[in-house]
C-alpha cells in the first residue's frame, strides 16, 4: 500500500490484472474486465490508471518493486547481487510469499507480450526494471562483459524456472555459477 492509497486499492487493481492475465490471457484484459476482477468501478480503476498502457506498465513497475525487496532481502542473508540475480526461483517455496509474489508477477508481466499492442509505457517501464537490475550487477563486477554474461545467464535460469523446465543438477550448477563468479561465488 501507499500512502497515497491507505485501503491499497492500487494492489488489489494490480492484484486482479495478474489474475485476469495468468488465467485468461491478455485478450481478455480490458479495463473493464480489470476493475470488475477488482471490485471497482472503471473510474476508480482510471483514477490510478490513466490508460491500458499505464496499467500494465504499473503491473511491471510493481515486478520492480516486488524483486527490489527480494533483492534487499537477500543482501541483507549476506548474498551479492549477482548471486541473487543466479537464483533459480523456488515455486515450492510456499513459506516465501515475496518469492511467491515476484513469480507471478513475472508470469503475468510474461503475458503481457501476448498482444499489447502500442505499449510504449509498458516497454519503458520493463527498461527501466532491466536497466535497474543490470546496473546492480553493473556495480558489482568489474568486467562489463562478464557483468552481461551473468545478466544472460541468470534471466536464463529464471526463465526456465518459470516455464517448468528441469533444473540443472544442483552440483553442476554450483560449479557454473562459481566459475561465472570467481572467488566471490564462494563466500
Amino acid at each position: 500500500m501507499t500512502p497515497r492509497d491507505p485501503n491499497g486499492t492500487r494492489d488489489r487493481i494490480l492484484d486482479a490484472l495478474e489474475t485476469l492475465l495468468l488465467d485468461k490471457g491478455m485478450s481478455q484484459v480490458t479495463l473493464e474486465s480489470v476493475a470488475a476482477a477488482a471490485g471497482v468501478s472503471k473510474g476508480g480503476l482510471l483514477y490510478h490508471f490513466k490508460s491500458k498502457d499505464a496499467l500494465l506498465a504499473g503491473l511491471v513497475r510493481r515486478l520492480g518493486e516486488r524483486a527490489d525487496q527480494q533483492l534487499e532481502n537477500a543482501v541483507a542473508e549476506g548474498k551479492s547481487v549477482a548471486e541473487w540475480y543466479l537464483q533459480a526461483p523456488h515455486p515450492d517455496d510456499a513459506d516465501d510469499a515475496l518469492e511467491i509474489a515476484v513469480q507471478r508477477s513475472m508470469l503475468a508481466a510474461m503475458r503481457t507480450l501476448d498482444g499489447a499492442p502500442d505499449a510504449d509505457e509498458v516497454d519503458h517501464a520493463l527498461d527501466q526494471v532491466m536497466a535497474k537490475w543490470q546496473a546492480g550487477l553493473d556495480s558489482e563486477i568489474a568486467d562489463p562483459v562478464q557483468a552481461q554474461i551473468v545478466g544472460l545467464v541468470g534471466d536464463g535460469v529464471y526463465l526456465r524456472a518459470l516455464l517448468g523446465l528441469p533444473p540443472v543438477e544442483p552440483a553442476l550448477y554450483r560449479d557454473i555459477v562459481a566459475r561465472l563468479l570467481g572467488p566471490a561465488a564462494g563466500r
